[in-house]
């Protein structure tokens, strides 16, 4: 999806797809993941999401990338955070504690950033996506993770003919060809959300599951 697609929505306050609490799934399933605190927790397509914070209280350093400058001003002030800024060839810098965001597109994070990372946390990155561009994100972001990281992805399936994305539909069978040959996958959860979410009812969706994995990168 474009970039300006994203900042227009932020500007325009259409953020239906930020949620006002902690996500319960990443609750439930995180401890399986079973990284040491102090591990880096990569987040991509960030938002001012609250599932950062969560991580943050349970011992992790979380490395969050945004697009929307607006978004993460946005979240450091909602959260009573001031954090110093710096830049880099990947953008600016926001740090506040153990939570850093980068203005900056994920893409062009550089392998010694990607490789600092034990972990990561995927909730709305690859469903944003257009099929096009989920390869190349895989290929950018994902291949470059160091084996051993560790971490949970969720995505939506839904019949795609029944509604535009984003969120988009990412079958299973996407994501394991995808990642397969270089990630153990493991589905942890698969549940009906259409009832929880009318909004996608309303656009003609007829049936909706959101799905959970947990994954970790294989040695080379």
């Amino acid at each position: 999806m474009e970039t300006e697609f994203w900042l227009q929505r932020w500007q325009e306050g259409h953020i239906g797809f930020h949620q006002t609490r902690v996500m319960p799934l990443l609750q439930k399933y995180w401890p399986r993941a079973a990284l040491p605190k102090g591990s880096r927790v990569l987040v991509p397509l960030a938002g001012k999401s609250l599932d950062m914070l969560w991580l943050a209280e349970q011992g992790h350093r979380v490395l969050g990338v945004e697009l929307s400058e607006l978004a993460v001003g946005q979240f450091f002030a909602e959260n009573k955070l001031r954090p110093d800024t710096h830049d880099s060839a990947m953008g600016r810098h926001y740090v506040a504690g153990d939570i850093e965001i980068i203005h900056g597109d994920v893409l062009t994070l550089d392998d010694a950033t990607l490789a600092g990372c034990a972990g990561f946390y995927d909730r709305a990155a690859l469903i944003a996506l257009p099929p096009e561009m989920r390869k190349r994100y895989a290929e950018r972001v994902y291949a470059r993770l160091s084996a051993g990281c560790r971490g949970l992805l969720f995505t939506l399936e839904y019949p795609q003919e029944e509604m535009n994305g984003p969120p988009f539909s990412v079958p299973e069978v996407e994501v394991k060809a995808l990642h397969g040959e270089a990630w153990d996958i493991d589905v942890l959860d698969r549940r009906d959300v259409l009832a929880k979410e009318p909004h996608f009812a309303e656009r003609g969706v007829t049936r909706m599951e959101t799905v959970a994995y947990l994954m970790e990168r294989k040695a080379e």
